[in-house]
């Protein structure tokens, strides 16, 4: 089911505060049977709407195999967000259009090792492919989660991320910029916990990263120090779309609409178009 241009009511069936600038709202259509038909893919989008507030653009932070409701991971950052934060409970109702967007390839990610790489509130988008992939583990081979962010405090997901680390099959590894007298787990900035604790597999790997433009910089340029070819890195941009429709021109890289032609793009996609970061 999608739906472009007349928004279909939510309810908020639940709000996680992740970080103290950052909650998840769990949603469920109002109308019955639309949740069913709800289909989406990891990294696809939506357009969320309050009424009086306006219309910003999120990530879908939940993968469709887990059914009866979807998630939207929320960073306070502007007008919108902030009026989100400060008005919606559980129980309110938002407006959602979409699903849009392309979403990873999940196709060519079978029978691939796996190298997530987020930061921040960039494992919004990734969280949706990381839970698609461990309800579909038998299809992957070995996987790897790196995740950083500037303090202890503003990892999301907290509680989810232990229950990574307890999965047998999956290889996580937690990074903070600076050390914290209670901090145990990494000390460094995600590019350089990549080079010397991660040193990943080059082989039958693909790498897919998302968080700050600052990161996804730097972390490209640490894969590409190790050995990786740009078409198996793979990053989304969602940070740049307004609309979701092409219309509204903020989005646009060259003649190139990330919410349209993305937002997920491989590295030797983003050689061709005018420098992103």
């Amino acid at each position: 089911m999608e739906q472009l241009l007349v928004p279909m009511m939510c309810k908020i069936d639940k709000v996680i505060q992740e970080t103290p600038d950052i909650r998840t709202y769990r949603l469920k259509f109002k109308e019955e049977g639309l949740m069913e038909k709800f289909d989406y893919k990891p990294g696809q989008f939506v357009e969320l709407s309050l009424l009086g507030a306006g219309e910003c653009t999120f990530c879908i932070s939940s993968s469709v195999t887990r059914k009866g409701y979807f998630d939207c991971s929320i960073k306070r950052a502007g007008n919108v967000t902030s009026d989100i934060h400060n008005s919606l409970e559980e129980g309110d109702e938002v407006g959602i259009r979409g699903p849009f967007g392309n979403w990873f390839p999940l196709e060519e990610l079978k029978g691939k090792n796996l190298l997530i790489v987020g930061g921040g509130i960039g494992l919004a988008p990734l969280r949706s492919l990381i839970q698609y992939c461990i309800d579909n583990r038998n299809d992957y081979k070995d996987f790897t989660i790196l995740y950083g962010s500037r303090t202890s405090a503003d990892l999301c997901y907290k509680e989810e991320t232990k229950e990574w680390q307890d999965n047998k099959s999956l290889n996580v590894i937690l990074t903070i910029d600076k050390a914290e007298e209670t901090w145990t787990s990494n000390v460094g900035v995600v590019p350089k916990i990549l080079e010397e604790v991660v040193k990943p597999v080059i082989e039958n790997t693909k790498v897919i990263t998302c968080g700050p433009p600052i990161m996804i910089k730097y972390t490209i340029q640490s894969l590409k120090k190790l050995g990786f070819a740009d078409k198996d890195i793979i990053t989304t941009l969602e940070m740049k779309m307004q609309c979701g429709l092409g219309k509204c021109g903020r989005c646009n890289i060259g003649s190139t609409y990330v919410c349209k032609d993305g937002p997920v793009f491989t590295n030797e996609q983003l050689k061709n178009l005018p420098d992103e970061f």
